[in-house]
């Protein structure tokens, strides 16, 4: 748990009245537990007294409500900010049991469960700030600092050869991501299918004991535990029917999830754009892919570990650029966003935040041959110069 010290503004008439600001300034505290999953407001006494309960022992709660008043400790033990070992505390006890199993570094499961969306419209939040394009953030924050970093005179620099092209070259140049799909073109099953192998498959299995195995796939991973799973939206692919699904890694196969909407094509597509928060020109991707991580397995190794979260996001981004590449290769068009309502593709895919966070979203399908959204494509090789 974090305590954070906030200030609050509030409109004050009779401060106007006397010739001030009208603004009346005071400090809030406020406790970001992970298992609670949510922000909670307390007072100084409260902070005093969070302060004095050890985290890894059990206290006499009479001994508590003697020592800082019976009404704050009973307040923080209805909210879960005080766990007890009695059934009234027993939702908040599993939560912050799971928590502690889990092996989270404690600052890590903060950061993450408070940095979640849930029912954010970026899109529209970015035409209320008219900073949709990036010559709009340039009128409204200034010129950004230097695409390029010098750190010395160009007189000094090292010449380095230019090489030519090569299939892997122009294959990464050729990578562009894509704002535009078309909905009116279904995917081949088998083109679905090659893909997922080529990312995340497994493509060999090391038995290191009789239930203890090893996974190799074609993309690294932190301490070769690959934890991050894709769960997919399918909505507009050939032989296989629009849902939720689950890519099985190791069976190279769809494990069909519960999907109310799958049988209505507007609010799978609503769904859709709820899960990459309203960002519509991604959200008609004739599969979205939420990669989500097993952070138990990972922290099975990396306990507590301060570099354990940042590692779970460097396998996220092993994955999309390999997704991209294939997508690429494939004739596709690919796209990834962090961009992403958390709270809506753990809902609908059963996820729990401190088991199996989403971290990100990916897609891909067939590029539309008109493009209405701005695609990023400088070298011309999508669109022609």
């Amino acid at each position: 748990m974090l305590l954070e010290p906030r200030e609050r503004a509030d409109f004050d008439l009779d401060e106007l009245i006397r010739g001030g600001t009208g603004l009346r300034m005071s400090l809030l505290w406020i406790a970001l537990a992970p298992h609670l999953d949510r922000e909670v407001e307390v007072t100084r006494d409260e902070c005093n007294l969070l302060g004095q309960v050890r985290s890894t022992e059990w206290a006499p709660v009479d001994g508590l409500r003697e020592r800082f008043g019976a009404a704050a400790v009973d307040r923080l033990l209805g909210i879960g900010l005080l766990i007890g070992d009695d059934e009234a505390g027993a939702h908040w006890r599993d939560r912050d049991e799971r928590l502690t199993d889990t092996h989270w570094h404690p600052l890590s499961a903060v950061s993450h469960t408070f940095q979640r969306w849930r029912d954010v419209d970026s899109s529209a939040a970015l035409d209320e700030s008219g900073m949709r394009s990036f010559r709009d953030l340039i009128d409204k924050l200034g010129e950004p600092p230097p695409a390029v970093l010098e750190r010395v005179p160009a007189a000094l620099r090292v010449a380095l050869p230019r090489t030519p092209d090569s299939p892997l070259s122009t294959l990464l140049q050729q990578r562009t991501t894509c704002r535009n799909f078309d909905r009116a073109r279904p995917l081949p099953a088998a083109t679905l299918a090659a893909l997922l192998e080529c990312v995340f498959a497994a493509q060999a299995v090391h038995a290191v004991t009789d239930t203890a195995a090893v996974l190799k796939k074609n993309s690294p991973s932190g301490g070769g535990l690959h934890p991050t799973e894709a769960y997919l939206l399918l909505q507009h692919v050939d032989g296989v029917a629009p849902g939720l699904y689950h890519y099985h890694a190791t069976g190279h196969a769809l494990e069909p999830l519960p999907c109310p909407d799958a049988q209505d094509p507007a609010a799978l597509a609503a769904l859709a754009q709820r899960m990459v928060a309203g960002q519509h020109w991604f959200a008609d991707a004739h599969v979205l892919v939420v990669l989500a991580s097993r952070v138990y397995r990972s922290f099975w190794k990396y306990r507590s570990h301060p570099k354990g979260y940042r590692a779970l996001v460097f396998d996220a981004g092993h994955l999309s650029q390999n997704l991209y590449l294939a997508a690429t290769e494939l004739g596709l068009a690919a796209f990834i966003t962090a961009a992403i309502n958390e709270a809506e593709s753990e809902r609908v895919f059963g996820l729990d935040h401190l088991q199996e966070p989403p971290l990100a979203i990916c897609g891909f399908g067939w590029r539309s041959q008109t493009r209405e959204t701005v695609e990023f494509d400088p070298l011309g090789r999508v669109w022609g110069q």
